[in-house]
């Protein structure tokens, strides 16, 4: 049996994050097996999660999966003592049409895995407000209970107590109170949180941040607040296909967004992935039937792709006899140009005519389906694909055949609809799931 919560927030930027690695890690060091999970479409955090832990991490979505395919994921926990999982934006926030199992909120996980919610209030700029807000977030929705609150970034002792007292008054446990501490705080960049791996000093920093969390906080009293969880046999697994049997993987720092599932999905079909590093130059494996490009930052490295000349002549010789496919980030390094936010045009592989530019920023960012008009690695043309784009670029050249008709979480069709050429195909957004 392992204590199981959700942590969450009333918005994005309370420092779920940060309090989900610290609480993790500070487990960890009592010996504790500890298991991170992340609600949402994020494919950033479960890399942080995993240097906390020792353990991978996984994303859960509502909107994209179904309940037997988050309880084969969480299954994984069966062997852990704590398991944890980080909520994305505030508690309830999902998108307003209904999707797979739910709308995509940390609520709909809470609720569905009978998990208590481990709250984050930061009550900067008010006090006794603060235990409104909670009470309003426990009795908002009854499926969805609350184990208590963790005080973020309060400002003086004095400033603690009148929000404790309000809290307790409430009715709600406070389980601990954090002063302002910026030495750990997490960086930040314009899709969220820096890549794990492009911090060297991540493991100190999350070791500071669990000194900094013990002292402050009531781990004991958070343990019993969990609830007793033990996971139930899912009636069916990961629906997703492996684009291939031996899958050519893209990976470096311009190439790293790429959900955790979608691999071990792909190896437990029997898959073999072999990763190759643009940015050194390499070309994919001559022996490999398919070459997958995850997105990631090409834009921050859009000179050294340009210049990589083996990787791109190898790129597009792989692309004559097997296909190739890209998604968000490795769709624009399939397309003819990029250009980055200084305005500089770099030329990209030239296996599709979509030519980007960062110059104006404009976010794209949401839930999609798509309903592939064409064939796709792993997937036949008329399957229904869901995933979520989330990205600055702007399209300037749009002009191969269309992959998909691809609509928002509103049921809105879009103008991202993806591309195919010959063997090559991309998409702006990151496949979590095929409808079954």
């Amino acid at each position: 049996m392992a204590a199981s919560l959700v942590i969450s927030a009333p918005a994005s930027g309370v420092g779920k994050t940060t309090l989900t690695l610290a609480l993790a890690r500070a487990w960890r060091n009592r010996g504790l097996n500890v298991q991170c999970f992340k609600s949402g479409p994020d494919y950033i955090d479960p890399a942080f999660h995993a240097a906390a832990t020792g353990r991978a991490s996984v994303n859960l979505d509502s909107w994209a999966m179904d309940r037997g395919t988050i309880s084969h994921l969480v299954s994984r926990g069966a062997d852990a003592d704590v398991v944890l999982a980080e909520g994305s934006m505030g508690l309830f926030d999902g998108v307003a049409a209904r999707g797979v199992s739910g709308t995509g909120a940390t609520a709909d996980i809470a609720e569905m895995l009978d998990w208590p919610v481990l709250l984050v209030i930061d009550p900067s700029g008010q006090a006794q407000t603060a235990a409104a807000i909670a009470a309003g977030l426990r009795d908002y929705r009854p499926g969805v209970r609350l184990a208590g609150v963790v005080l973020n970034r309060v400002a003086s002792p004095r400033h603690e107590a009148l929000v404790r007292r309000a809290l307790v008054e409430a009715g709600i446990a406070v389980f601990g109170a954090l002063p302002r501490h910026a030495e750990i705080s997490m960086p930040k960049r314009h899709l969220g949180l820096v890549q794990a791996e492009e911090q060297a000093e991540i493991g100190k920093l999350i070791d500071e941040a669990a000194r900094f969390v013990a002292e402050h906080v009531d781990l004991d009293a958070v343990l019993r607040s969990a609830a007793s969880w033990s996971p139930q046999l899912a009636a069916n697994g990961l629906n997703v296909a492996p684009p291939g049997q031996r899958v050519a993987l893209a990976r470096d720092a311009a190439f790293s967004f790429v959900y955790p599932h979608m691999l071990e999905a792909w190896r437990a079909a029997g898959a073999e992935i072999v990763p190759f590093s643009p940015l050194a130059d390499e070309a994919p494996d001559a022996s490999a039937d398919v070459c997958w490009l995850p997105g990631g930052y090409p834009e921050l490295h859009a000179g050294r792709i340009a210049s990589s000349a083996r990787f791109r002549s190898g790129l597009r010789a792989f692309a004559e006899t097997r296909p190739v496919h890209g998604e968000c980030g490795g769709y624009m390094v399939l397309g003819t140009a990029l250009t980055d936010a200084d305005g500089i045009r770099h030329e990209m592989t030239g296996l599709l005519g979509l030519e980007t530019s960062f110059a104006k920023r404009r976010m794209h960012l949401g839930y999609r389906l798509a309903e592939l008009a064409a064939p796709m690695p792993g997937h036949q043309a008329g399957a229904r694909l869901r995933g979520h784009e989330f990205h600055y670029s702007t399209i300037i050249a749009q002009p191969d055949r269309p992959l998909a008709v691809v609509h928002d979480a509103t049921g809105a069709i879009i103008a991202e609809t993806g591309s195919q050429r010959g063997r090559a195909t991309g998409t702006f957004f990151h496949l979590i799931a095929e409808d079954r």
